[in-house]
C-alpha cells in the first residue's frame, strides 16, 4: 500500500473523531464524493495483513452505528468486498487474521434485526398477483388466463411472506455463516440505489470468484488466489443474482454478464433450483445489444406501465350511442323511387272508426266490420312498421295503402265497407 493511502486513510480515521455533532449530516452528504479515499479503504480492505484494518473496520462500524442513512450507505458499499475478504479467510483456515472484519459483520447483523427500541424484527415481501399489471408485467401479455373458479377466488388476494424474526449471533460458525450473509447481502439489495459504480463492480468480481474457487473453470482462466472449493447456499446465490441483475442496466453489462455466467455454472454443478431458475429468467429477459457505461446515466428496465387515468374508451356502449345507432337505422335511404317516398312518407294510424277524416253517425259503420277483417288490417300495420326488416318494409306499406284506399272508395260508395 502507498504512503499516500495510508494518509489519506489515517486523515478520515482521526476527522471522525473530533467531529461535532452538528457537522455529522453535511460531512457524511460529502463523503460519497471523495474517490481518493474509497479506493484507499478498498486497498486496506483486501489487504488482510494490513495494520489499518482493524481501526477502519471500526470505523465502519461507527459509521454504521450512528444511525445516519448517508453514513450507513457508505459503509455498506464495502460490503461485498469485507464478505469476500472473509469467506477467502476461512477458506485458508486463518480464521485469526479475520477477526475485525467477523466482527463488523456481526455487528451489522445485529443492529439490523431489531428496530430502536430493541425488539426483533420481522420484514414482509409482498408477492405481485399475475392477474394485476406491475412494473414487470401486464397480464395480457401473459395470455388468456382460464377464469376458473379456483382462479377467481385467488383474484385480488396478495400473499405475503415473511421473514424473521432473526437471532442475535455472537460469532460466525460454519453453520449460521451463510445466513447471517444472506440477510446482509439482503441489506445491502435494499440500497442498491444509492450504491456507487465502484461498489456494483466489486458486487460482479466477487460473486464470479466465490462461484469459480476450486473448479475447472477457474483453472482455465488462470485466477490467482483462493483456490480452496467455497461453500454457498441458495439462498445467498438468489441475493448476488439481484444485485447483478441492477448491475446489467446500470453500466457494468461485462462485469454482470461473467458474473451470471459464473453464477450459472455453480448452480448446475450444485444442483440448486432457485438459482437456476432466477439465473436464466435473467438470462432471457437480457436484450440482445450490451447496454452502455455508466457514464451516460443510470438504465432501467423498459416497461409498459397501465395508465392510472380513467379513459372512456371511443366505442363504448351507452344509452345515448344505442339511441344514435337506433335512429341512423331508420334514417338510412333507400334504393330506388321508393327510398323517396319513404323518407316522406309517414306511416299513419288506421283508425277504424274515423276512416279519411268522415264522420259517422252513431257508430253504426265501424260496427259493420268484422271481427277477422279488424285483425287483419292490424296485422297489416304491425308488420309494416317492423324496423328489423328494412328490405321487406316498402312491400308491406304499399300493401297498406292499397287496402285503405279500397276501404275509403268502399265507404264512399255505399256507406258500408266492401272487400
Amino acid at each position: 500500500m502507498l504512503a499516500v493511502d495510508t494518509g489519506i486513510v489515517e486523515e478520515w480515521l482521526s476527522e471522525f473523531k473530533t467531529l461535532p455533532e452538528t457537522s455529522i449530516s453535511s460531512y457524511a452528504t460529502n463523503l460519497k464524493d471523495k474517490s481518493a479515499l474509497i479506493s484507499s479503504l478498498y486497498q486496506v480492505i483486501q489487504e488482510p495483513q494490513s495494520e489499518l484494518l482493524e481501526p477502519v473496520c471500526h470505523q465502519l462500524f461507527e459509521f454504521y452505528r450512528s444511525g445516519e442513512e448517508k453514513l450507513q450507505r457508505f459503509t455498506l458499499q464495502f460490503l461485498p468486498e469485507l464478505m469476500w475478504c472473509y469467506l477467502a479467510v476461512s477458506a485458508s483456515k486463518d480464521l485469526q487474521s479475520s477477526g475485525c472484519i467477523e466482527a463488523l459483520l456481526l455487528g451489522v447483523y445485529n443492529l439490523e434485526i431489531v428496530d430502536k427500541e430493541g425488539n426483533s424484527k420481522v420484514l414482509s415481501f409482498t408477492i405481485p398477483s399475475l392477474s394485476k399489471p406491475s412494473v414487470y408485467h401486464e397480464p395480457s401479455s401473459i395470455g388468456s388466463m382460464a377464469l376458473t373458479e379456483g382462479a377467481l377466488s385467488q383474484h385480488g388476494l396478495s400473499r405475503v411472506v415473511y421473514s424473521g424474526p432473526h437471532p442475535q449471533r455472537e460469532m460466525l460458525t460454519a453453520q449460521n455463516r451463510f445466513e447471517v450473509l444472506t440477510f446482509l447481502l439482503l441489506r445491502y439489495n435494499a440500497a442498491l440505489s444509492h450504491m456507487p459504480a465502484v461498489s456494483l463492480q466489486s458486487l460482479c468480481q466477487i460473486c464470479s470468484r466465490i462461484c469459480v474457487c476450486g473448479f475447472p473453470r477457474q483453472q482455465a482462466r488462470k485466477d490467482k488466489g483462493v483456490n480452496s472449493r467455497i461453500p454457498v447456499s441458495s439462498e445467498f446465490m438468489v441475493q448476488m443474482l439481484t444485485g447483478i441483475h441492477y448491475a446489467f442496466y446500470n453500466g457494468e453489462w461485462d462485469l454482470a454478464h461473467k458474473a451470471l455466467d459464473d453464477i450459472l455454472y455453480r448452480a448446475q454443478l450444485e444442483l440448486y433450483p432457485e438459482p437456476l431458475l432466477v439465473a436464466n429468467a435473467i438470462k432471457a429477459s437480457l436484450p440482445q445489444g450490451a447496454l452502455t457505461s455508466s457514464k451516460e446515466g443510470t438504465r432501467c428496465i423498459q416497461v409498459e406501465i397501465t395508465p392510472t387515468s380513467s379513459r372512456i374508451s371511443r366505442n363504448a356502449v351507452t344509452s345515448m350511442s344505442i339511441r344514435g345507432h337506433r335512429w341512423k337505422r331508420h334514417e338510412q335511404p333507400e334504393s330506388g323511387n321508393d327510398a323517396t317516398e319513404m323518407g316522406n312518407f309517414v306511416i299513419p294510424e288506421i283508425s277504424v272508426t274515423s276512416v279519411a277524416g268522415e264522420r259517422t253517425g252513431n257508430g253504426e259503420k265501424s260496427r259493420a266490420l268484422a271481427d277477422n277483417d279488424v285483425q287483419h288490417l292490424q296485422g297489416v300495420q304491425e308488420t309494416a312498421a317492423d324496423p328489423r326488416t328494412d328490405s321487406k318494409g316498402m312491400p308491406e306499406i304499399r300493401r297498406q295503402k292499397s287496402v285503405r284506399k279500397m276501404m275509403e272508395d268502399g265507404i264512399n260508395s255505399s256507406g258500408r265497407v266492401q272487400f
